[in-house]
């Protein structure tokens, strides 16, 4: 789940903001949500403190309740959120300097007047790859025990032989997780691709595919030919997007 955070004292602005990212959305299959707030007041000081997952905040510089610079300070300091993605939108070009400096990890300082809709396009970008690359989990229960594994850590997930139970090969070990490949496999984004019936690959940690040998080679130094004939155009094609 992404949830926008918006807060922007002028509706209209407010709700092209909105417009852009449900437009953006639309190309991602992601749930999401959208908050709307014209001021840095109490409702937002509890969605701010909330954990509601991954947060990405577009913010105006001046409202008539606070400046966005002292709520992205309460964000990371007083929240100690350091993983939510701060973006400042305003038409308070002098304040520029001031909102970059401020070491904040500020992503990006937008004008609403200097081609808003494209700079705030490119930084969901961004965003959306702050999101995939480091955050996304694969969340499943085991045997009475909850794990949380990131999608990163995952080099490939095989099908353990005679069992109703896959093999997660992570960059630190081995993990278990219950049902078959596909059920598994619908849990995943689009890093993953399933070469043959009995293995899915994070094409992220392969470092080479030997087309000839139909053969793969993990960024670990291990190797697959788990490759079926009709997978091969296409691992081709993913393997040049990814690497």
């Amino acid at each position: 789940m992404i949830n926008f955070i918006i807060c922007e004292d002028e509706k209209p602005l407010r709700e092209e903001t909105k417009k852009i990212i449900v437009s953006y959305m639309m190309n991602h299959d992601i749930d999401y949500k959208i908050y709307e707030f014209d001021s840095y007041d109490k409702k937002f000081d509890q969605i701010m403190k909330k954990d509601i997952g991954f947060k990405i905040y577009l913010l105006d510089i001046i409202t008539k309740n606070g400046t966005g610079i002292d709520a992205a300070r309460i964000i990371r300091e007083k929240y100690d959120d350091w993983v939510s993605v701060i973006i400042m939108i305003t038409s308070h070009n002098e304040y520029k300097y001031e909102a970059l400096s401020s070491r904040l990890f500020l992503l990006d300082f937008v004008n609403k007047l200097n081609n808003c809709n494209k700079k705030l396009r490119d930084d969901l970008n961004v965003a959306m790859k702050h999101y995939d690359t480091r955050y996304k989990m694969l969340s499943y229960e085991y045997n009475h025990t909850y794990y949380r594994i990131e999608y990163r850590q995952i080099i490939y997930i095989e099908k353990e032989q005679d069992s109703k139970r896959c093999i997660i090969r992570t960059k630190d070990g081995k993990q278990l997780i219950p049902g078959s490949l596909n059920e598994v496999e619908k849990k995943l984004d689009n890093r993953f691709f399933k070469t043959h019936k009995s293995l899915i690959v994070n094409l992220d940690e392969i470092a080479l595919y030997e087309i000839k040998e139909n053969k793969i080679t993990f960024k670990n130094g291990e190797v697959t030919y788990l490759i079926s004939r009709n997978k091969k155009k296409e691992l081709i094609e993913n393997v040049y997007n990814y690497n």
